[in-house]
């Protein structure tokens, strides 16, 4: 059987394998039957190399298959997956296989098609195209693939920790449309030299227009230069039940604590929590290698300082000499092992509704607490004690985020911008 000749059917009549010339380029055609030439080579119907396996038998001579008729319909959708107008409706098993084909024929690095590519997949599967990405630290690979980034729609965790932003990023419009607003739940924006402006526009879209960010439950807003105003910005996310503002120009003392409770219903922490460690973001999905051969080829084609170089060169052509150097200057607040530097844990949760939070606080936030409202007291009657933990069990975000929805005068400037 190892001798025997291979048949394949085409057009109703039998043809040997040794019979069909592989797409292999012929010497120089004479002039009168180039055309016919190349309009056969880039038939995407005739057989190619890549339609047969290709082995060696134990005499060490070369034998060859037929791929399955699968596998060749794979290969020919990858060559022309441009033209595919959508995948919605086909199977979960189909569009793996197909993802993998794409990527090892290298689709994914072609900047014409990738953006493409990437929707119609993102368009049909969702999260399992990609359900976490994280892109701690690397400048470089955000702002190079930003296009293909924004492809990825139902991300439900997101690390851009250090990545340059600044206050005015065009990510940040990304991050509030309609498309993430009910996927992202995890959000690392810290390090990126967000100030109290910046987080204003980020949630400008669910403050004034009730969309955007409202299914988000963990934020990290670390290692910038917020200031406690900042807070009144994040009353509008209505699931929040973690916040990291550690590295910022607020200070732990009664006075925040208070604010954040009064604000956003969460306490502070004693120990950090474990979910800002960052131990478990990770890039997830059909797409994670995509990411990494993205980073490579980067790597491999232009230097972050050249790049960074070129890109400041252009917006000091605009007059932005100032927004670059605070940009690109701008370094997160990590030490060069990696590591965060000593600095104060401000760490802030919700608490559950069985817990007492007069009983589970920190002496000085149950003190605060207490001097906010005196009858809570532990000296006074069982009775009145259990109304008062029933008061702080359930936070008054409910009056404080109504009176946030009326738009101040920086709110009403910022909306006539756009």
């Amino acid at each position: 059987m190892d001798s025997s000749a291979i048949y394949v059917r085409e057009r109703g009549s039998l043809r040997r394998v040794s019979d069909i010339i592989l797409a292999q380029p012929k010497t120089t055609p004479p002039p009168s039957s180039s055309s016919s030439s190349s309009c056969r080579r880039t038939n995407p119907f005739v057989l190619r190399k890549e339609h047969f396996i290709f082995t060696y038998n134990d005499e060490g001579s070369l034998r060859y298959t037929t791929k399955s008729l699968f596998d060749i319909t794979l290969l020919f959708v990858t060559d022309n997956i441009q033209h595919v107008d959508s995948l919605v409706g086909f199977p979960e098993q189909i569009g793996d296989r197909l993802f993998v084909a794409a990527e090892e024929n290298r689709v994914f690095l072609n900047p014409d098609i990738s953006q493409k590519a990437l929707k119609l997949f993102s368009d049909a599967y969702g999260d399992l195209v990609l359900g976490s990405l994280c892109l701690r630290n690397r400048f470089p690979l955000l702002h190079e693939r930003l296009t293909e980034i924004k492809t990825f729609h139902s991300l439900k965790s997101l690390d851009l920790f250090g990545c340059r932003l600044g206050d005015d990023h065009e990510l940040f419009h990304h991050l509030t449309s309609a498309s993430l607003a009910n996927s992202l739940t995890r959000l690392f924006i810290g390090g990126n030299h967000l100030s109290d402006v910046g987080l204003q526009r980020l949630t400008a879209p669910i403050r004034m227009m009730q969309k955007g960010l409202d299914s988000l439950e963990l934020l990290d807003v670390s290692c910038n230069p917020l200031s406690e105003m900042a807070l009144r910005y994040l009353t509008c996310l209505p699931k929040l039940v973690k916040l990291d503002a550690s590295g910022t120009n607020m200070k732990l003392g009664t006075g925040l604590k208070t604010t954040v409770w009064n604000l956003l219903g969460l306490i502070h922490s004693e120990k950090p929590l474990n979910t800002f460690d960052h131990s478990g973001c990770k890039t997830e999905g059909w797409a994670e290698q995509v990411v990494n051969q993205w980073e490579t080829s980067g790597c491999q084609t232009s230097k972050p300082k050249k790049m960074e170089e070129s890109r400041a060169s252009a917006l000091r052509f605009f007059g932005r000499q100032k927004f670059v150097r605070e940009v690109l200057n701008a370094a997160p607040l990590i030490s060069e092992d990696g590591k965060q530097t000593n600095m104060e844990k401000l760490h802030f949760y919700k608490p559950t509704g069985n817990n007492h939070l007069c009983g589970k606080m920190d002496p000085s936030t149950t003190k605060c607490l207490q001097a906010r409202n005196p009858t809570c007291n532990v000296a006074k009657t069982k009775r009145e004690s259990s109304k008062c933990d029933a008061s702080h069990q359930s936070p008054p975000t409910k009056t404080k985020r109504s009176s946030s929805l009326v738009l101040t005068a920086e709110d009403t400037e910022l909306l006539n911008s756009y």
